[in-house]
Parts: structure tokens; sequence; C-alpha cells
């Protein structure tokens, strides 16, 4: 197969760094917040509940949204076969690397600071092959955080057929329908749909993965094959932009009013779930929108930072949590505020993450291929 002359999307590298960032910052705040996860501090925090509740509404989309504009793409220049080797290399190694050496002692702090287990990590480590963690044991098989390269792993799988088939059209009778006014934010009807129908209490409908379920995130997935199927939808991205971050701003402060101050948690299957749900979906998608063609306006350059964090982003992926954890599980027992808790284990984690990233994982091969990295790209 030919190689591409699709020009590179700089943007969406710059959005794929940012966001990764945020989620750093997100998992730094969650030691904070009032949701329950492997470590938390005593003390909890409006402002952080706030902070992750605003990330939780499109960080993990904007991500699923993003593999797939990168699905789009590569396989522009690979076969089908190839471009399950590059997922299998890039997201399956990695998993496996980290549910065997990275997720052991997160596993293990949670259960400390759990009371469900006392003595050392070595005490611990023969009991972490015992059950399944998320089904009462401790045999962590998603990665924890990794379950994004799961997914991801999965939807490439299941998308593959219809991604080949969908790859010779040119998209342009999309771009002409979401070039008509009010049609690219109806594109959060099926979201919407999905959202409200599945139930948070079944599997297809479990949103303990990022805020959002396998099938929401699925049509993300889909959806960023399909923005990037013609030049003339970002063109439309970018013209709505600033329309789509106003409408995110509204509905994202009538849902802080709605769960904050009146406490609406309404039932699954009542009236009133099915409008928050909708709600919510549509409020995710608007600010996809707003991101991706702010980043398309005001990022479409090329740098050496650009060149640095494409490359990066993997392994620092790969590597923060397991690292923010270790940071955290020693910082909130020390007798400071929440302020400059957060800021000294944020500052503390991203150093020690940079420090592995450059000293031992661009140094070594086979770091570099258990965390993901690229050996040859397009840069």
């Amino acid at each position: 197969m030919e190689k591409s002359l699709t020009p590179r999307r700089y943007d969406i590298d710059w959005l794929r760094a940012l966001t990764m960032l945020a989620i750093f910052l997100f998992h730094c705040a969650c030691f904070f917040s009032f949701d329950d996860w492997h470590v938390k501090n005593v003390q909890r925090s409006l402002a952080a509940a706030t902070f992750t509740g605003f990330l939780v509404q499109w960080i993990m989309p904007v991500m699923f949204v993003i593999s797939g504009i990168g699905s789009r793409y590569a396989l522009e220049f690979r076969s089908g076969g190839q471009y399950l080797g590059e997922r299998v290399k890039r997201l399956f190694i990695p998993l496996v690397f980290g549910v065997f050496i990275l997720s052991p002692h997160q596993v293990y702090f949670e259960r400390l600071t759990h009371s469900q287990f006392s003595g050392s990590f070595w005490q611990f480590l023969p009991h972490y092959f015992d059950g399944f963690y998320a089904f009462g044991g401790n045999f962590a098989w998603m990665g924890l955080h990794l379950w994004f390269l799961l997914y991801l792993l999965i939807y490439s799988l299941l998308c593959l057929p219809l991604f080949l088939r969908l790859r010779t059209s040119p998209g342009l009778k999309l771009a002409a329908f979401l070039e008509k006014p009010g049609a690219l934010f109806m594109l959060a009807l099926p979201l919407a749909a999905a959202q409200a129908a599945l139930d948070p209490r079944g599997i297809l409908g479990m949103q303990d993965t990022g805020g959002w379920s396998m099938v929401i995130y699925l049509v993300f997935f889909c959806y960023g094959y399909l923005l990037a199927s013609h030049p003339r939808i970002s063109d439309t991205i970018e013209r709505q932009h600033v329309l789509a971050g106003l409408l995110g701003l509204l509905s994202i402060s009538l849902m802080f009013y709605l769960y904050t101050v009146l406490q609406v948690h309404p039932a699954f299957g009542t009236a009133q779930y099915t409008l928050l749900a909708a709600l919510r979906a549509f409020n995710s998608w608007f600010w996809i929108v707003f991101l991706l063609g702010l980043t398309s306006r005001r990022l479409s350059f090329d740098s050496g930072l650009r060149r640095y964090s494409n490359q990066a982003v993997m392994p620092f992926y790969v590597l923060h949590q397991p690292i923010i954890l270790l940071v955290g599980f020693f910082v909130v027992r020390w007798d400071i505020g929440v302020l400059p808790k957060y800021l000294l284990i944020s500052a503390a984690s991203f150093i020690l993450i940079m420090l592995v990233y450059e000293l031992l994982v661009k140094c070594q091969r086979w770091l570099r291929f258990l965390t993901g990295m690229k050996h040859t790209s397009r840069s």
C-alpha cells in the first residue's frame, strides 16, 4: 500500500499531549475528590471534586475520538494486517507489562489503605494472583488505568472490517451533511440514546472506567474515524467550536446545579434519569467539538516540543498512575493542607515520570517496546 500523502495533523498531536497532561492532573486530584479511589486523603475537597467532575465529562471520550482519528490515518498507509500488528505491539504489550509489573504495588496500596490487608508488599505479592480485580480479587487483569488500552485493542479488532470498508470513501457526503445547521451537534443523539438506555448496573452500561460505558466509548472511537474522513469536516468543526464551547459551559453549569445544588440523582429508567443522561451526553460532545476546533484553529503547527511530546505521550500514560500512587501514598499522610499536597504530588510525580522516561525508557530498546513507544514514526 502506498504511503499516505495526507499532511500530518499536528493539532491532533497537540490535543493528545494536552489531554494526557489533563489525565495526569486528574489522577493527582483523585486523592482529594469525594469518589473512592486506590488511595484517599483523609480530608476531601469540593474544588478537587469539581475539577475531576468537569474533566471526566470529556477527558476519556476525547482520547477515544483521537484514537479513531489516528486509526483513519494509519489505515491510509497500512494494510489490515499491518494495522493489527501495530495495535498489538503498541497496546497489548504495554497492557501485559502494566498488569504484571506496574499494577501489583497499586493494588497493594489500595488494600492497605482500605484495611483489606496488613503486611509488607512482599507478603502481599503472592496474593496479587488471588481472584480478579473488580470481582473481589486482586489480579488487575485490565492493568487498572490501562483499561483504555484494553478497550482500544478490542475496538480496533471489532471495527477493522468496517474501517476497511469505509477507507475508500472520501467522506464527502458526511462532510456535506455536517455543514448543515445543527447537524454536527446532532451526532450527540446516539450518545444520548445509549447513555439513557444502558443500565449503569449492567456490564454494557457500567461507568466505572473513566465515567462512561464501553458502548459510549465505542461510539466515540467510530466518530473519530468518521471525523477524519474529509478535510471539510475539520473546517466545519473550526467554524462551530466557539458555539460548542458556549453550549458546553451552559450545559455543564446546568448539570452542576442539578447534581450539586438540587441534589438530583434519579433512578435508572425514570424520565429524570433519561433527561439527565441525554444532557450529559450532549455536554460531552460539545466539549469534544470545542477542543477539536480550538486545537485545529490554534495548534496546527509543528515544533520540537510537539515532536518530543508525541514520542513521550505513550510511555507517560503507561507510567503516570503507578508513579502518582507511589508518591501520593506517602504524601497524603503528611499533616499539611489539600492544596500543598496536590501541588507536591503533581510536581514530584511529573519530575519522577520524566526522569524514568529520559534516563531509562528512551535509552533501553526493550523498555521502549514494553511501554508502547514507536521505533520509527511519522513524528
